[in-house]
């Protein structure tokens, strides 16, 4: 089969398409003809050497895709030989084939696309794992979404709305922060105007945000804290602003019972996120078929521009999931 390759770690550059081995679905596995896969900045990552694969997992790049159920491997009784699918993957995406375990699964609603369904894993089972899973999210409870136009944050807004919740963002531009409150965001805060810890105050009546979702990292660290509630969780899942952070006063949170929640989906278990998944399908599923939510595409390119879309989001430049077609 063909996939995206890369001889060596570095820029976009160093991808291109190759052949490799087709492979074979084992016990409760099934193979997928791939239609369509999704960029995540974990792709960024491993392509310049800085964020390995599982043990076990393929090393060709992609956590995520849509396509066909071209094969079962023994004991799968849940799907069949042509059923339209989407699933997470802890690699493998670029590719035209992917072994997937059958519980890990979704059905893909008719009123979707393949690029709109290999959109949905890695964004909204994020979303949802931190929100609901670790964020305990109730409704009435304000949400400061950073990053609100990346892929997991616009798929977070919609989950916020679904909950009856209500969420805030922070963006880099007035298109991003328009899309956000398109989605149901009631407000955003461009972060090139400064420090958004009078936004959220005045945005909550001076009681700050009940959860916030960075994927900055240190250099938020600090306003995130003096942002966020009694009681507040504060969700780290990613730190591309850094990782030290100095001056930490941990008296702070202990005045205002706060906690901090590092967190990542790739390297849980499978038995974890199979359940993850049972638990998006049985909140979401009904809302994906009705159109109530949906995946935010800004780019779609066919793989053989695989290139093209890394250099966009290196560049910060899209709003909402960029896809790849895979073609023959």
């Amino acid at each position: 089969m063909l996939a995206v390759i890369m001889k060596q770690f570095g820029g976009p550059d160093v991808l291109e398409i190759g052949e490799v081995e087709t492979p074979a679905p084992g016990p409760g596995e099934v193979l997928v003809r791939v239609r369509a896969t999704a960029l995540n900045r974990a792709d960024l990552l491993q392509r310049r050497g800085l964020y390995p694969p599982p043990p076990g997992a393929s090393e060709i790049l992609g956590l995520e895709m849509a396509g066909d159920v071209e094969a079962l491997g023994p004991g799968v009784t849940s799907v069949q030989v042509g059923d339209r699918v989407a699933a997470l993957l802890p690699g493998g995406g670029y590719a035209q084939y992917a072994v997937v375990p059958a519980g890990m699964l979704i059905r893909l609603p008719d009123n979707l696309s393949y690029e709109q369904g290999a959109a949905i894993p890695e964004t909204f089972l994020t979303a949802y794992l931190n929100l609901f899973v670790l964020g305990r999210l109730s409704p009435g409870e304000t949400v400061l979404v950073h990053a609100g136009a990346s892929g997991v944050g616009t798929s977070a807004i919609q989950l916020i709305r679904l909950a009856g919740a209500r969420s805030i963002v922070t963006a880099g531009s007035a298109e991003k922060i328009a899309k956000c409150l398109e989605l149901g965001a009631k407000a955003g805060w461009n972060y090139h105007d400064g420090s958004f810890v009078d936004f959220v105050r005045r945005e909550t009546d001076g009681r700050g945000a009940d959860i916030i979702f960075d994927f900055v990292g240190a250099p938020y660290f600090h306003d995130n804290l003096r942002a966020l509630a009694v009681d507040g969780r504060l969700i780290v899942i990613g730190t591309m602003g850094g990782t030290k952070v100095d001056g930490f006063d941990l008296g702070h949170i202990l005045a205002k019972r706060q906690q901090i929640i590092g967190t990542a989906l790739r390297s849980r278990s499978l038995e974890a996120k199979i359940e993850l998944t049972g638990a998006f399908v049985a909140f979401a599923y009904d809302a994906l078929a009705k159109g109530e939510i949906a995946p935010v595409l800004d780019r779609v390119y066919d793989w053989r521009d695989v290139r093209a879309a890394h250099e966009r989001m290196e560049a910060n430049q899209n709003i909402g999931k960029i896809v790849l077609r895979v073609t023959d």
